[in-house]
């Protein structure tokens, strides 16, 4: 071949196809019925010879083994003796048809997509699987029954990525409701990391995002593989080591029995299985998945507005004179948009009524909503709502007229969370039902945007066939969406599922910002933040400004250590600041108005993490040319050494001279020291390569506290 390899490629003779991405690399067998990636890491170069790489990476047949050896396909198939999980589990009719094997039926190039067809003709399945390169590895499959009378069960379809012998430790998210994106290292030396999730939501608890790479890898070295699936319901993951050494990803979406049933012509196509790679570390293995969601058509293009919830400041205690008067000090601060948190509809005064009954209260708000509406815009900020649609409370309206439009099991009590149940949204009326009472809800209001909460998890849910019904519930959500974001193409949505309990990729291709948490304590945040940061940009993520003593730890931080920790995202406040006195009014207003000076970078930025011992932790973010900067230090709790190590800085232009300056906040107050690093009074200015190599020295902190630093290129 003369000249540089186009981005994709096929061997006439090893049908091999390389995928060429903006990190990586990716070559794909499309000659055995079900293809396998067998090459996915750094970009190879366009002298690379693709017939040779499937000859050096063929295994050899040993003993006790089979006579072929099954590849790591991306639907392994325990037909083809493949040891570890098949990626396709199912049956028909008394168990027939459970364990299929694919042969080629072709594959093609299309919009930049690899899409390669496979047929079991005995089986009666089709099984098409999707595969691009760009910003990340994407990768999706379908299953088909083509049976002309029989109907097929699907238990599993599941998606594997391979990953190399020497990955070695991996990196997962654990975690709880106000707790979420607790990071994980672990050996993986052998055996199999199982994570399964039936919470019906992507869960505080298990994030379907993974890491893995050679032992010791950190944010700015070691080889990286990431990966993420983007569902919004249950899910499966497992990193896999076989016998024989290799090892594997697998993700997909978690199906309970009799779930999923593929009438003849019907198909099932899994989620997106999302995959970055790095050879530089973690940081630059995350900006795939940041500059994927940054190219959205929907991705905002306007500055994300500093926003109040009511949430903490009047919980269910809706006064229209008081929420008057915390708009009016919101706008003296510099809010943007007033949001209006629970509490404001129906019977609900309470947590244990109301919940269904999407009509504005007329004993809270006699006159409905739209007096405070225009005090609110007449401010000069937007206004935004609180809503639930996906529950409904025993006690409601809805549910006395319609008890059968939940997501129950006949014959059992169901168990309440919140004092609430799950509406079937697979239902057609109760569908129809929200959707008529939410579109009323904007079509009446002036109204920016919407918080959507879900706070009860799906235990025994069927629907009304008696079948489990997270599969449908999961996807009756995302059609609820689209189709008001149809109707009001002008209102922004945010997920909140409890806190973070519904952060991914597919829901972000719904909304425009995530409820991080609904830990506003800031100590906690350092950790939540970081975590969420590894697959999703700080404009999306929600980090408020909460009271000094935390609602949900009772902790008490300075103002300056909580604004230094919300500033990295999109800001907001949670805070009755009614209450605040003059000096402290003016000091969240200067902590606003810093974070809307850097509000540029901070939300078009590359996100950067430093490796740090604890109990230390830092973070920032780099403009894309480089030129400028700003980076956080934060202390977590006491430290063995009275004094931090100096903070390293790589990933600058190494030959460019550096203005590094200390960012002080309003109410700073460092730790006890007699005398400060000299360069925090007046700068200092060093290079690229200075600022990586040898970096700058810390000052001295209390524990629960941080520092801001802001760098511009000379």
């Amino acid at each position: 071949m003369v000249g540089p390899t186009p981005a994709w490629w096929t061997d006439p003779v090893e049908t091999l196809v390389r995928l060429s991405g903006e990190q990586c690399d990716v070559v794909v067998d499309v000659g055995a019925g079900v293809p396998t990636i067998v090459y996915w890491g750094a970009r190879l170069g366009d002298a690379a010879d693709l017939s040779a790489l499937g000859s050096v990476l063929d295994r050899p047949v040993v003993p006790g083994g089979m006579d072929d050896v099954a590849p790591v396909a991306v639907v392994p198939e325990h037909a083809a003796g493949f040891p570890g999980r098949p990626g396709l589990l199912g049956r028909r009719g008394g168990g027939r048809s459970w364990s299929p094997r694919f042969v080629p039926a072709g594959h093609r190039l299309e919009g930049g997509s690899l899409v390669v067809e496979a047929v079991d003709h005995r089986a009666a399945l089709a099984l098409s699987v999707e595969i691009s390169v760009g910003d990340v590895l994407s990768v999706s499959a379908a299953l088909t029954n083509v049976h002309a009378d029989r109907r097929y069960v699907l238990d599993g379809l599941t998606l594997t990525l391979p990953l190399p012998q020497h990955a070695d430790q991996l990196l997962t998210f654990g975690g709880r409701w106000a707790r979420e994106f607790q990071p994980v290292r672990e050996l993986w030396e052998r055996g199999a990391h199982v994570a399964e999730n039936r919470r019906g939501r992507t869960s505080h608890e298990t994030p379907p995002v993974w890491f893995a790479g050679r032992r010791g890898f950190g944010e700015w070295h070691g080889e990286v593989w990431g990966a993420h699936l983007a569902w919004s319901g249950n899910h499966t993951m497992i990193a896999e080591r076989l016998p024989d050494g290799r090892r594997y990803l697998q993700a997909g979406e978690l199906l309970h029995p009799g779930e999923v049933v593929l009438e003849p012509g019907d198909s099932y196509r899994t989620p997106l299985l999302l995959a970055v790679h790095s050879d530089e570390g973690l940081t630059p293995a995350t900006w795939g998945f940041h500059r994927r969601l940054r190219s959205r058509p929907q991705h905002p293009t306007t500055p994300r507005p500093v926003l109040l919830n009511t949430w903490e400041a009047v919980y269910f205690r809706h006064d229209h004179d008081r929420l008057r008067e915390l708009a009016d000090v919101a706008a003296e601060v510099g809010i943007e948009r007033f949001v209006l948190d629970d509490g404001w509809f129906g019977s609900r005064r309470n947590d244990r009524s109301g919940l269904g009954d999407w009509t504005v209260s007329p004993d809270v708000y006699p006159d409905g909503l739209a007096p405070l509406i225009r005090h609110v815009t007449g401010l000069g900020m937007q206004f935004g709502i609180w809503v639930e649609p996906e529950m409904v409370n025993p006690d409601s309206d809805l549910y006395r007229a319609h008890s059968d439009w939940v997501l129950t099991t006949d014959g059992y009590d169901a168990p309440l969370g919140r004092n609430q149940l799950v509406l079937d949204l697979a239902v057609t009326g109760a569908f129809e039902h929200v959707l008529g009472q939410i579109d009323t809800l904007l079509a009446d209001h002036d109204i920016s945007f919407v918080k959507w909460d879900m706070n009860r998890e799906h235990v025994q849910g069927s629907g009304a066939d008696d079948a489990a019904g997270s599969h449908a519930q999961t996807l009756a959500l995302y059609r609820l969406l689209d189709e008001l974001r149809r109707r009001h193409p002008g209102v922004e949505f945010e997920s909140c599922a409890s806190g973070g309990g519904r952060i991914d990729h597919e829901i972000l291709g719904r909304t425009e910002r995530v409820w991080t948490s609904d830990c506003n304590d800031a100590l906690e945040r350092q950790t939540i933040q970081r975590g969420v940061s590894m697959f999703v940009p700080p404009e999306l993520t929600g980090a408020h400004v909460g009271p000094t003593r935390a609602h949900t730890t009772g902790r008490t931080h300075r103002l300056a250590f909580r604004a230094a920790t919300a500033m990295f995202g999109h800001l907001g406040v949670e805070w009755d600041v009614t209450r605040l006195g003059p000096e402290e009014r003016a000091e969240l207003a200067a902590a606003i108005a810093i974070h809307k000076e850097l509000r540029p970078l901070l939300h078009g930025g590359d996100v950067v993490r430093f490796d740090t011992e604890e109990p230390w932790l830092a973070h920032g973010v780099y403009a894309g040319d480089r030129s400028q900067g700003v980076v956080s230090f934060a202390q977590l709790a006491t430290a063995p050494s009275l004094t931090p190590p100096p903070l390293r800085l790589p990933g600058l232009d190494p030959d460019r001279r550096y203005r590094v300056a200390h960012l002080a906040l309003p109410g700073e107050h460092w730790g006890m020291a007699y005398r400060q690093p000299e360069w925090l009074e007046d700068g200092a200015e060093l290079t690229g390569r200075q600022l990586a190599v040898h970096g700058i020295q810390p000052p001295v902190l209390h524990p629960e506290s941080a520092v801001l630093f802001t760098l511009h290129a000379r």
